[in-house]
């Protein structure tokens, strides 16, 4: 069947260009004041699920549930939940961090790992730590994008990671740096977004690339007091003329074939870390192949472990424990980067020590942590690439023809997942499972790629595949939910469509709640048992992070930051262009919600989808149109967006004067007269190429202004 056919049914249901993974004015370094003296965060308090008054962590404690014991706003009273204050952050750009939570002060990361402590009790910025991630990465900063999910805390220290591939602690009571470690090779297109996992006096943390590299993943140990390494751990096993690093390794490489090396293997863990106090274990979620194709990477097939998978090691050693895979041999980009969390609950009479899991193949996975082996696995969203999984094996039961074997196949779900990295949580009092869902496929296509010769250039996206995202103009599309899902039964209770693609984690209480931001500015309580709306609030710019809540002296609070950011908003521009979040229009802003407030909002300029600039006198050469699409795709397409539609985290070029001139153009691509505003330069691009890439954005421009007549 023709893509265009299977566009026309499905209603512009299908989105190409799908990646996952990866550009804000810069300040002064650090500007120190006075702060309270932090509490001491250790492996005590971070097991500790009933203290209620931090939070403490990604997930407020090591379980990742992501849930309060906090009962004051409840779901008889949170209708009453109003606007407490809130700040502007005019110098950042994405917003979508967990914040944490300690002895009264909050602290979150912003735009390129700049750091931020605010004192919940004046609402006022005790310091800020800049990185200077933008001028230390250089041209590296083509590779990633200036999002940052979090930081960690231990003992009157933070860890936070850069995009240039750098772990930093930072006194918590100063905001001065203490030590830096540099965790990635300089040389290589290797980044953070990540937020570290601090436990028994060690830092963990992984790194990106996948897409824009030949990589080999891996994560790293490092000693909180001083930045030594303590262990490392490959996900994928190297040259075996070199020899392997464990017997881990040795297993691995007998699950792949060819000379997998020489693209990297990869399996990057950019997300998805947890530690498991109970068997003193981290569990790694394993990101996917390198390149997507595994006809190109592993030829004669194969599982290709360690991706696709969770893994547990030994906390203190970093040595392989035991592994459960969820793709095998996965040639999708289904990766297992998203949350882990733990739960203890009751299945067929029995007590369990879960580990809860959906990775972005579909399905919902509940796996016995002290062993690694499947309980059981279902499908949480539409899924078309495999029937099912087989309990006894294990193993999913793939379509025939999933795997593109005659060059395409239109498969559920997309390169994002039915779930993607936003975070889930998990109730241990209604025992659900509240999760941001996605519904898109894409047409996977290795047509006219020789995957015998096929080789990565770095610093360049390119994946092994083709994408066709069928509709190259904008398209007004809802295609996601919030689900909640019982992981014992494996089924879903309720379910909330969402407005959009790229929605946010959540976060449930004990006050029966269930808190999320939307993609359309919306902030929203759900009841915990039913998924009724009890509550909204209009953010008045795009959420993507996920709220967190805590108390300050004796009263409870939500916070949430607001900064339109991630993956899905940058590549995605083509669907998330719908909701009006147009490049640095909206002020980005941390509120903060309490029982019987009624602050208001400043004044917020409304939403405005860019215009495309149409030049009378140019006239587009189809061939040179093409030969910019190609070079887009390569170079533009992270920021940018797909199709050249920008989703508000880059300027729209279609309705840029900039590349209507190319004098003007060389200056910013080339020369990188941009780079600290966070637009990296690509010096390798020729005035020819440029004409070429000018000569699709036209074609682009004169397309969307056509649509709207």
């Amino acid at each position: 069947m023709k893509f265009s056919k299977v566009l026309q049914r499905d209603a512009g249901r299908v989105l190409g260009l799908c990646l996952t993974g990866w550009f804000g004015l810069i300040s002064p370094a650090v500007s120190a004041a006075e702060s309270t003296a932090p509490r001491e965060v250790d492996g005590a308090a971070l097991a500790n699920e009933s203290e209620p008054n931090d939070w403490l962590a990604f997930g407020r404690t090591y379980s990742e549930q992501r849930f309060s014991p906090l009962t004051e706003i409840d779901a008889s009273n949170v209708g009453s939940l109003g606007l407490a204050w809130s700040l502007e952050f005019p110098y950042h750009r994405s917003l979508l961090a967990t914040p944490l939570v300690v002895n009264g002060v909050m602290y979150f990361t912003g735009s390129w790992s700049r750091l931020e402590a605010v004192d919940l009790r004046t609402q006022k910025v005790l310091w800020t730590y800049d990185p200077r991630v933008l001028e230390i990465a250089g041209d590296r900063a083509r590779v990633f994008w200036d999002s940052n999910r979090g930081a960690a805390y231990w003992k009157g220290r933070l860890f936070v990671a850069t995009g240039d591939g750098r772990l930093i602690a930072v006194d918590a009571q100063t905001g001065k740096e203490v030590w830096t470690a540099q965790t990635t090779d300089p040389s290589k297109p290797l980044f953070i977004n990540g937020a570290p996992k601090v436990f028994r006096d060690k830092v963990l943390i992984g790194n990106g690339g996948t897409e824009v590299g030949s990589s080999r993943g891996y994560v790293t140990a490092y000693d909180t007091a001083t930045g030594k390494q303590a262990w490392r751990f490959y996900v994928v096993p190297g040259n075996p003329a070199e020899g392997f690093e464990n017997k881990a390794m040795e297993m691995a490489a007998k699950t792949w074939t060819g000379e997998w090396w020489k693209h990297g293997g990869g399996g990057q863990t950019w997300h998805g870390l947890t530690y498991d106090p109970e068997f003193n274990r981290v569990y790694i979620g394993t990101g996917n192949g390198s390149p997507w194709n595994r006809k190109v990477r592993s030829p004669d097939g194969g599982d290709n472990l360690f991706l696709c998978s969770i893994v547990a090691l030994d906390a203190d050693t970093g040595e392989y424990v035991w592994h459960y895979q969820t793709t095998p041999g996965e040639t999708w980009d289904y990766n297992s980067n998203m949350d882990i969390v733990l739960a203890d609950l009751t299945v067929e009479g029995q007590p369990l020590k879960a580990l809860l899991h959906a990775p972005k193949n579909g399905f919902f996975y509940v796996i016995d942590r002290a062993t690694g082996k499947l309980v059981s696995a279902e499908k949480l969203g539409k899924v078309t690439w495999a029937t099912h999984v087989d309990p006894q094996t294990g193993r999913p039961v793939e379509v025939p023809g999933a795997r593109y074997e005659d060059g395409e196949a239109l498969v559920y779900p997309s390169a994002f997942g039915v779930h993607n990295w936003h975070a889930m949580s998990f109730n241990p009092g209604t025992g659900l499972t509240y999760i941001p869902t996605i519904e898109l496929p894409t047409l996977f296509s290795d047509k006219g790629i020789n995957t015998v010769t096929w080789n990565h250039t770095d610093y360049e996206i390119d994946t092994g595949t083709h994408f066709d995202p069928g509709n190259e103009l904008p398209v007004k599309l809802d295609a996601s939910a919030l689900v909640a899902w019982d992981p014992v039964q494996q089924r879903k209770v309720w379910e909330v469509p969402l407005p959009g693609i790229w929605n946010p984690g959540t976060l449930t209480t004990a006050g029966n709640l269930v808190f999320q931001g939307r993609t359309d500015g919306m902030f929203a309580a759900y009841d915990a048992k039913t998924g009724k709306t009890l509550w909204t609030f209009d953010a008045k710019h795009g959420i993507s992070a996920p709220p967190v809540t805590y108390r300050v002296d004796g009263r409870q609070f939500v916070s949430l930051l607001v900064g339109w950011g991630g993956a899905g908003m940058s590549v995605g521009g083509i669907v998330t262009a719908q909701h009006g979040w147009a490049y640095r229009e909206q002020p980005r802003r941390l509120l903060t919600f309490a029982l019987g407030e009624n602050s208001s909002l400043p004044a917020t300029p409304p939403p405005r989808v860019p215009q495309p600039v149409i030049k009378e006198d140019f006239k587009v050469d189809p061939l040179l149109a093409e030969q910019g699409k190609d070079l887009y795709v390569k170079t533009c397409v992270l920021c940018h967006g797909g199709s050249a539609v920008s989703g508000g985290y880059a300027p729209d070029l279609r309705a840029s004067q900039i590349p209507l001139f190319i004098d003007a153009f060389h200056d910013v691509v080339v020369e990188g007269s941009r780079a600290q505003q966070g637009m990296p330069r690509f010096k390798e691009l020729s005035r020819d190429d440029l004409v070429a890439i000018q000569h699709y954005l036209r074609r682009q421009a004169a397309a969307g202004v056509a649509a709207k007549r």
